[in-house]
Parts: C-alpha cells; sequence; structure tokens
C-alpha cells in the first residue's frame, strides 16, 4: 500500500523545494540546473516557453534575465507519495505584478543522487 505524506519524506521534499527557491532567488544557474532530473525526459513549461530535456532547461535558465523582485509565496502544498515522489504546488505573487497570480508545481523524484525536479510548470494568470 502506498503511504501519503511520511513526515520524513514530506520533510526532505521540502527542504529540496527550498533549496531550489534559494537557488532561483539568487539566480544560482549551477544549483538550478543540477535541481533538474539531468535527463531528456525533464520537461519545463514556464509563461512563454516549452523545454524539453535538461539542456533546454539548462540553456534557457543560461540566457534568462532574472528578476531582482523576491516572489510572495502563498498556499503550497507538498505531498509525497511512498518515498521517491513528491510534488510541490504553490500560488505567488510580485508587487510589480499587480492583479496577476503565479502557479507553479513540481514533480520531484529521489534519484540516486538526491531529490530531482523531473516535470515543473509556471504560468500566471488574472487574479
Amino acid at each position: 500500500m502506498l503511504t501519503i505524506n511520511l513526515p520524513d519524506v514530506v520533510a526532505e521534499v521540502a527542504a529540496a523545494y527550498e533549496r531550489y527557491e534559494t537557488a532561483l532567488a539568487e539566480n544560482n544557474v549551477e544549483v538550478l540546473n543540477e535541481i533538474f532530473w539531468n535527463n531528456p525526459l525533464t520537461i519545463r513549461y514556464g509563461p512563454n516557453e516549452n523545454l524539453y530535456g535538461h539542456d533546454e532547461i539548462a540553456a534557457f535558465r543560461h540566457a534568462r534575465t532574472p528578476s531582482d523582485e523576491a516572489k510572495k509565496r502563498s498556499r503550497t502544498v507538498i505531498t509525497t507519495y511512498g518515498t521517491d515522489t513528491g510534488t510541490v504546488n504553490t500560488m505567488f505573487g510580485r508587487d510589480s505584478v499587480p492583479g496577476k497570480i503565479g502557479r507553479q508545481s513540481q514533480t520531484w523524484l529521489r534519484t540516486p543522487d538526491g531529490w530531482r525536479v523531473v516535470c515543473a510548470h509556471v504560468s500566471v494568470i488574472n487574479r
């Protein structure tokens, strides 16, 4: 039977997610590239891009102009499925984009190298 939200697994995914958010805020491309599974099956859909495979995601990260404005996260939900899979979903906003709300979802997989994002989606909609 699959166990949902084992506390230690939730804590591991939460720590990996916070590491991702820190790297994103600091534009630490090396860590961002490490966090995404280095595999052609990895997918990231962004507000303006559809990226297939780690190579496309890494190229996007290197070319991206980061925002220096902190995003304000809310309603973050972490759900784990057994010991090796989890999802993180959150909403976010930025003061510079009033009337808009961002949505971010990630699927995390435990790999031999640690927790990695295997699929991600970011979109922005009207509030």
